[in-house]
């Protein structure tokens, strides 16, 4: 499999930091949310479940975020709307998913519409 090509001079992004994960643990590659220190299986095992599906909603959640930008970015709009291929080269995804993810994107804001920010 190739190697992706990096962009321009651009250095690579590295991963949001997890706001409540304290900075010094982050700092420890051995460290994830004191999942090492749990010595029980069965303990370990629902923590780490429970992790994992606190990930997939975040996950979720973000990926609609991203839907509703890049649905607010390619509004025609706006005087400075981008394109597909803008907004696919920005997210790096493929324009056919930028597409895809505009189109997500004004659903979920036409739902939300006349709600305010507390429900979003």
């Amino acid at each position: 499999m190739a190697e992706p090509t990096p962009r321009r001079n651009e250095p690579r992004l590295r991963p949001a930091p997890l706001l409540f994960e304290p900075v010094e643990a982050v700092a420890d590659p051995e460290h994830f949310f004191g999942l090492e220190s749990v010595d029980d299986p069965g303990a370990l095992l629902s923590r780490a479940t429970e992790l994992v599906q606190a990930f997939r909603v975040a996950t979720d959640r973000a990926v609609e975020f991203q839907a509703m930008a890049a649905a607010q970015l390619a509004d025609p709009r706006r005087f400075d709307r981008l394109t597909p291929a803008d907004i696919a080269e920005r997210a790096e995804w493929t324009e056919d998913y930028a597409k895809k993810m505009v189109e997500f994107g004004r659903d979920l804001l036409k739902g939300r519409e006349g709600q305010g920010p507390e429900q979003i």
